[in-house]
């Protein structure tokens, strides 16, 4: 197996920082620490409602990150245009509605087709990597690839929020069928969403898989461990 990198997310840093108002904690401190203590990168998600990472905070992670710089982002003017600005490493397209507690599913490819594509032209201009976070299904890959997007993102919740084995082994079937195609179309392909360190060791053998994005567990493990530690401890499963 190639070493699977780690782009660890900080939102939920910002989630506690926001819930009182204040400057305390810092996603961008936590940040440093994570690639401190092994992870590859770091990945945002700046939202249009700004319920966690604010836009003073893409800006001062872009001064700070050594690895890998993700933005995570709607397709939404907004966000592109200080995506313009900041000129992150990645970006990564996702879906965004106000009510959902975290993104819910894939992209929808086809829909957003042409306006995808612009924004894959865009940020090549800028020499931009783009990646869609979408569903791990055939056509929506050919649809991907189509778009001159550099990688895919496999959605990854609904192998996570499986608890009856058939369905897992269901779902992780579907995730590797999903690499091996992307794989052979020649498209790079990350993973994420709902991953943490009972579920990630299943998947980390998909064929072609570069990286993974994973926050919400390893902040949530760093409230009884220590972010050190947390980020550490999945470092050494992905690269067991």
């Amino acid at each position: 197996m190639s070493k699977v990198n780690l782009c660890v997310n900080v939102d939920h840093i910002a989630t506690l920082r926001q819930a009182r108002g204040g400057t305390f904690p810092d996603p961008v401190r936590g940040a440093m620490l994570c690639e401190e203590n092994g992870a590859d990168g770091i990945t945002v998600h700046l939202r249009e409602d700004r319920r966690h990472i604010q836009d003073f905070d893409v800006y001062a992670l872009r001064d700070v990150v050594n690895g890998k710089f993700n933005l995570e982002m709607a397709l939404s003017d907004d966000i592109i245009s200080i995506a313009m600005q900041v000129i992150p490493d990645q970006i990564t397209l996702v879906p965004e509605k106000r009510e959902e507690l975290t993104t819910e599913g894939g992209l929808n490819v086809k829909q957003n087709f042409k306006k995808i594509r612009e924004v894959v032209e865009t940020f090549h201009q800028l020499e931009v990597e783009v990646s869609l976070f979408i569903e791990p299904e055939i056509d929506i890959i050919d649809l991907s690839y189509d778009t001159g997007s550099d990688f895919i993102e496999l959605h990854t919740g609904t192998y996570c929020n499986t608890s009856k084995e058939a369905d897992i082994q269901r779902e992780k079937s579907r995730l590797y069928t999903a690499a091996s195609h992307a794989l052979k179309k020649g498209i790079r392909i990350n993973a994420g969403h709902g991953l943490n360190y009972n579920n990630t060791p299943p998947i980390l053998d998909m064929e072609g898989l570069e990286e993974l994005n994973i926050g919400h567990s390893i902040i949530s493990q760093s409230i009884y461990s220590g972010l050190p530690h947390a980020v550490r401890a999945m470092v050494r499963i992905l690269q067991e």
